[in-house]
């Protein structure tokens, strides 16, 4: 069977394109002065679209046209008037930029060629060389946002910050190995297009949660494509670092009714949304529409995306936003539907890193835990407690301990857990903004401070937001410390968002997502050399204790509870509402955690040793290290 998309041979290219419901499509090929030439396609013996153009080789540029039916409220959405981008287009020209005529209506007749980026064949490069992921369970994944992340970088070559290209520049690596990442985590790299209510706001989507394609690599971040990428894959491997990418299969760029036609809508859309049996789109992910993961056509499509990058980049995994999309079901969320299933059963995919963002806003939508091997999860539970212990909240400490030991209440009481434990991600307040804010502050966003989590589980250490005395920024410092120790000393993979190693704030603004400025850009010369000099610190710890890289699950027989005189934990003191201390023992090494929530100084007497724990921190080690 033929490939979709371009396929380029010796003497030209074919390109397949499936719309079944189409009566005519045309293949648009493009010169250098972006003069069209339409090619009627033919209907192939398997009822989809193909048409070979002798002589037309690699980097030639091309849109599709189709024609058929145009009734929106029954799915359907055809408008010649309307040029789309291939849905396999492995790269594309230009950016998207959103213009309110890419959602004209099909009686304006409003032609968008103009405005659309035009897909590009290209040859695949020589597959990557197979090998196992570099990342296992228990190591340390870095959350990053490629162009934010290098925009201010020193020594970053200025022609490479903002760009997948960056991730390979020894500065980087240099950072990322003092950290001990064992990958990192590239939020969305593929194509994505505006929400249409920010342009006249003046703002930009800076996360790429909006995708347009699902193969090829935005031009803003990777103007070099895949090979861009697979370099930068190559030099984080040469440095023991792994590689995943966050990848947007619940919905994309189209949006809902009102949105624009710029690819699947136009060429497919009664099998690539969920729809009512009315025809109206379902809005199970809160962005318009909702792929439907489950038709044949579109499952082949993501994993060919799926393979695409591992075969041609050498990623090691991915994550999958907004996950349960992925295995619902007419009858509920299913961790065994067909996608789900055939990710773990694929040849080429079988071996990679599954994560998954277990929450959705549809029916059923929270399901963390379910997923089941070889996935692991965010576990949000870890992100609310640990908050909430070190926020002060009466009652947290049962919770806070289960955390710690790899929440076998959500994953299991034996085996490897599953949990990627975090207590800040992009979606939300920076860890230092944890302790500075207690309320969001995004004003900038442009939606009257609406939009975001209400409910933080911060604190502010007295004053909100910015303060110059002493007396605050000291707490602080303390605070997000006690964090970072937390986060370093947990069981399970944990994940670390960019920046939050040296105190990095986003002004309290806790959704980010479209300041593609200097809130949402990290701050390299704005470092806290303190608590950077932590975060390293607790690192080199992590990496040299086997006991807290150890992904699997802490039992009683791992692991002893005390008090702070040395003697087990009651049940009365654990169920006391305002106990803020305990000591964490592992029984066959000796080493052992001393937390001390209060606000006051503990002397903790523990292994025959005294230990003095400030307030509000925690002191790590082991009879050897104390003697």
């Amino acid at each position: 069977m033929t490939a979709f998309g371009a396929e380029i041979g010796a003497n030209g290219t074919r390109f397949r394109v499936r719309s079944p419901d189409a009566a005519q499509l045309w293949l648009c090929i493009f010169d250098d002065g972006d003069r069209e030439t339409r090619l009627p396609m033919a209907r192939d013996e398997e009822g989809y679209w193909s048409r070979y153009v002798p002589g037309l080789k690699e980097g030639a540029r091309y849109g599709l046209r189709a024609d058929g039916p145009y009734e929106p409220a029954a799915g359907l959405w055809f408008d010649p008037a309307k040029l789309l981008l291939d849905p396999y287009a492995r790269a594309i020209d230009r950016p998207f930029v959103y213009d309110p005529l890419l959602a004209a209506p099909r009686v304006d007749g409003v032609d968008t060629a103009a405005m659309m980026p035009k897909g590009v064949a290209v040859k695949p490069l020589p597959p990557c060389p197979s090998a196992p992921p570099l990342f296992r369970r228990g190591g340390l994944i870095y959350e990053l946002q490629v162009r934010g992340f290098t925009m201010l970088h020193p020594d970053v070559p200025e022609a490479q910050r903002g760009t997948i290209a960056a991730l390979g520049h020894p500065a980087i690596i240099d950072h990322l190995r003092r950290l001990d990442v064992s990958a990192v985590e590239l939020m969305p790299i593929t194509a994505w297009i505006d929400e249409r209510h920010l342009g006249p706001l003046g703002l930009r989507n800076a996360w790429g949660y909006n995708p347009v394609s699902w193969f090829a690599l935005d031009p803003r971040i990777a103007p070099g494509g895949i090979k861009e990428l697979r370099e930068a894959v190559q030099a984080l491997h040469a440095a023991g670092i792994g590689v995943i990418l966050d990848m947007v299969y619940n919905h994309d760029g189209e949006s809902d009714a009102l949105g624009p036609t710029l690819s699947l809508r136009g060429l497919d859309a009664r099998r690539a949304f969920r729809q009512d049996a009315d025809g109206r789109l379902i809005n199970d992910t809160g962005t318009g529409n909702s792929i439907d993961c489950n038709h044949p056509a579109m499952q082949d499509l993501i994993l060919a995306s799926l393979r695409h990058f591992v075969m041609q980049a050498g990623v090691d995994g991915f994550r999958f936003d907004l996950a349960p999309a992925l295995g619902r079901l007419p009858h509920g969320f299913d961790p065994d539907a067909p996608l789900l299933r055939a990710m773990r059963e694929d040849p080429v995919l079988n071996d990679r890193v599954l994560i998954a963002e277990p929450w959705d806003i549809g029916p059923g939508g929270y399901q963390l835990g379910r997923f089941g091997e070889p996935w692991i999860e965010w576990n949000d539970r870890y992100r609310d407690d640990v908050r909430r212990f070190w926020r002060g909240d009466a009652g947290t400490l049962g919770a806070f301990a289960t955390r710690l030991a790899g929440s076998s209440d959500i994953f299991g009481e034996r085996g490897s857990s599953r949990t990627v434990n975090f207590i800040a991600a992009h979606d939300g307040f920076t860890l230092a903004d944890l302790t500075a804010y207690e309320h969001r502050h995004n004003e900038a966003n442009g939606e009257q401070n609406r939009d975001g989590h209400g409910e933080n589980f911060s604190w502010n250490n007295g004053v909100e937001g910015e303060s110059g005395d002493p007396a605050v920024v000291q707490r602080r410092r303390r605070d997000v410390k006690a964090l970072l120790s937390t986060l370093f000393c947990s069981r399970g993979t944990i994940m670390l968002t960019a920046g939050d190693e040296f105190g990095r704030s986003q002004r309290g603004n806790n959704n980010a997502y479209a300041q593609d400025n200097a809130i949402g850009w990290v701050d390299w010369t704005a470092r806290d050399p303190a608590i950077e000099a932590h975060s390293f610190a607790m690192a080199a710890l992590r990496a040299d204790r086997v006991e807290l890289g150890d992904p699997s699950l802490l039992t009683d027989e791992d692991v002893e509870w005390l008090d702070e005189d040395g003697r087990p934990l009651t049940s009365a003191q654990w169920e006391d509402a305002g106990r803020r201390r305990m000591a964490m023992r592992y029984r066959k090494s000796g080493f052992f955690l001393c937390i001390n929530g209060a606000d006051e100084i503990c002397i903790f007497r523990i292994a025959g040793q005294d230990v003095q724990v400030g307030p509000r921190s925690i002191m790590q080690g082991g009879v050897e290290v104390l003697t």
